[in-house]
């Protein structure tokens, strides 16, 4: 075990490496403020706290920003245990959804103890064990059966998005799989001494959901020196509908949700270009006059669009002083570990990836 543990709290469909940002912040003087605008899970958000450098992120989606806020909190495994325990001792009435899909996805015992998990956090996730606990419980919500102790609360399912309902209850069914009980409380113990046995010093941390195209960054009150950061890649829009059994657990509908009012606009690579070329004037304004930007940024199949194109057009609308110093290959997209393979998703040979390393020059 050793301290990198924790970045792997929550599998999330697309995961940035923890190495690269790592790697660009290792020379960062102390007290040097990062900010990542698309934080996805926190992985640039944990990478600075491991070198101890405070830092900002932003993300649209609650899910993600849920699960870096638990990477970030400074806990441990009993407190983590205790509130647990707290909560399922509690008599208080749940709300239970209605579907075929909630009784074959989940043992009848294990899904109370879920729901009344849910419910307490809805209610109250404002201390940092309430916080890694809602980040543990997206990371153990669904996944693939195992032949010993179990890993996840679900029904044969993949783990780094949820299937949909119709389709899971058609497979399960077909297959005559049904959900095994789970003991919630043990599970968690588990899962938190894993996770939360070794972990970096706390570090000074914003988390926002919100939308980087309209946030006010002056509002924290600091001055970026170091921004790395992965975009979502043009035309990939399904981010809200492959977590729609995590958006469930903070708070969403029972059912799939398609759209999210924060989601940038994949209508045409310069549309998206131009949303880009706004967060960037938008971030210009809160960093340091000499700041550094490293971007990693790819295509998807379903889009025929220049992914480098659509990056240097956004630098370029931008006009805030951006300057481009090198675009690097980064290899190729692993798709091979998103478990496509279990509800019989195609795997697609993966397409390059670039990063773009930028400076910030006062105009």
């Amino acid at each position: 075990m050793d301290k990198t543990t924790l970045n792997a709290i929550c599998p999330y469909f697309t995961m940035f490496p923890l190495e690269v940002p790592y790697r660009q912040l290792q020379k960062a003087v102390p007290n040097t403020w990062v900010l990542d605008p698309f934080c996805g899970r926190g992985t640039t958000n944990y990478a600075a706290r491991l070198l101890g450098l405070p830092s900002v992120g932003i993300d649209s989606s609650p899910i993600a920003t849920a699960i870096a806020e638990g990477k970030l909190a400074k806990t441990n495994p009993n407190a983590v245990y205790k509130v647990c325990e707290e909560i399922l001792r509690s008599n208080k009435n749940i709300t239970w959804p209605e579907g075929d899909f909630w009784s074959i996805c989940f043992h009848e015992e294990t899904f109370k103890n879920l729901l009344k998990i849910r419910e307490s956090l809805l209610k109250d996730c404002k201390t940092p064990e309430r916080k890694a606990l809602r980040a543990l419980m997206l990371g153990i919500l669904h996944g693939p059966k195992n032949k010993g102790l179990p890993s996840y609360l679900s029904n044969q399912m993949p783990r780094t998005y949820a299937a949909k309902p119709d389709y899971a209850v058609k497979f399960w069914t077909q297959r005559n799989l049904y959900p095994d009980y789970v003991d919630v409380l043990e599970l968690v113990s588990r899962k938190a001494r894993h996770f939360f046995t070794e972990q970096p010093p706390a570090v000074d941390y914003h988390m926002i959901c919100g939308d980087s195209r309209e946030l006010d960054f002056s509002y924290f009150g600091v001055k970026f020196s170091k921004v790395v950061t992965s975009p979502p890649y043009y035309g990939m829009r399904t981010y809200v509908p492959d977590q729609w059994l995590r958006f469930w657990f903070i708070g969403g509908p029972s059912s799939v949700t398609y759209n999210h009012p924060s989601q940038m606009t994949h209508s045409s690579p310069s549309m998206f270009s131009s949303q880009l070329a706004g967060i960037w004037r938008n971030i210009s304004k809160a960093c340091e006059s000499d700041a550094k930007m490293v971007v990693r940024f790819g295509g998807i199949h379903d889009r025929k669009a220049n992914p480098k194109e659509i990056m240097v057009n956004s630098f370029r609308e931008a006009d805030c002083g951006l300057r481009v110093n090198t675009i690097r290959s980064a290899g190729l997209a692993s798709e091979g570990k998103r478990q496509a393979e279990q509800f019989q998703r195609p795997l697609r040979k993966p397409i390059e990836e670039f990063d773009f390393y930028v400076s910030f020059r006062r105009k």
